[in-house]
């Protein structure tokens, strides 16, 4: 289960800044490697690309440029965002992980500053579409003030965890049950035990349906989109470390329940009429319809 940043950059990978470009080359025989073997030109380059991942890379490059006309991030911004999920995921997962998930995930510090860029754009044209009440900020404000403990059991289908409810309300242990069962293989042979977790670390209905209970409690079925889940919480304790004032960390709610609202479907079709309403004319050949209706659709996925 993702944190709500991990799913803003899981959506902008789809829109990743890349350091490709398709332009037209101002000198197409100018060499740009160099070999016993044999040289490459640009313009062989160009062509291999193009040929390859051209159209991706234009749709991405394109949708970039839409969004920056209409928006705009700073490098303070991306500073901003990297530092809070650096704090945020070492103090979870321990030092060194941030680290281990920019170069394994994302292939670097650098790529990593593109998508973190790209996500703040994302975010923009996402937040004019979603509406944030003040009973919203206040309660995300102080389930940020609590630190959650619990176990969970995943499967795959209601039935399943009907049963495995149906078990544990007769006494069965919920480690054993979490180890026959759970598909979660990260928690199941350590019983199902999460790590310690607060607002904003898990998927929206896990994360209501947890903070509602009572320590202790056992939760019927919880559906989401990995599956079912059996909830039990263990522990619900106030944070060592204080989270600061309402309105002093009230921006930053806002943008944690903006990304958690976030639909992909919803936000690619806002990207779309952006890219309508920009006029696209591709004067590259063979590409000169990627931006129609039904060809966009398709390079989209």
């Amino acid at each position: 289960m993702r944190s709500v940043r991990m799913k803003k950059l899981t959506m902008a990978l789809a829109l990743s800044a890349s350091v490709l470009t398709l332009t037209a080359c101002n000198s197409d025989s100018e060499t740009v490697v160099e070999s016993e073997a044999g040289n490459i030109t640009k313009e062989e380059f160009y062509n291999e690309l193009k040929a390859n991942n051209g159209e991706q890379i234009l749709q991405q490059m394109v949708t970039v440029k839409v969004l920056e006309d209409k928006y705009e991030v700073a490098d303070e911004d991306v500073d901003k965002e990297i530092d809070k999920m650096k704090e945020q995921y070492e103090e979870q997962y321990g030092e060194g992980y941030y680290d281990m998930i920019v170069e394994q995930q994302f292939g670097g510090e650098e790529a990593f500053r593109d998508i973190v860029y790209v996500s703040l754009l994302q975010e923009q044209a996402a937040a004019e579409d979603t509406e944030i009440t003040e009973e919203e900020l206040k309660e995300r404000y102080e389930r940020s003030k609590q630190e959650i403990e619990a176990q969970h059991i995943l499967v795959e289908d209601e039935e399943t965890a009907k049963e495995i409810k149906e078990k544990l309300d007769n006494g069965e242990k919920f480690e054993e049950l979490a180890k026959e069962y759970s598909t979660d293989t990260a928690s199941a042979q350590d019983g199902g035990k999460l790590d310690t977790f607060s607002a904003g670390f898990m998927i929206p209905e896990f994360e209501d349906a947890v903070y509602t209970m009572e320590v202790g409690e056992i939760s019927d079925p919880v559906a989401t989109e990995f599956g079912y889940h059996i909830i039990k919480l263990n522990e619900r304790k106030d944070k060592e470390e204080d989270i600061g004032d309402f309105e002093d960390v009230k921006e930053d709610l806002r943008r944690d329940l903006v990304a958690q609202k976030m639909d992909s479907a919803k936000l690619q079709e806002k990207i779309n009429k952006l890219i309508e309403d920009a006029n696209i004319d591709i004067k590259i050949e063979g590409m000169e319809d990627l931006f129609t209706p039904a060809n966009a659709e398709e390079a989209q996925g």
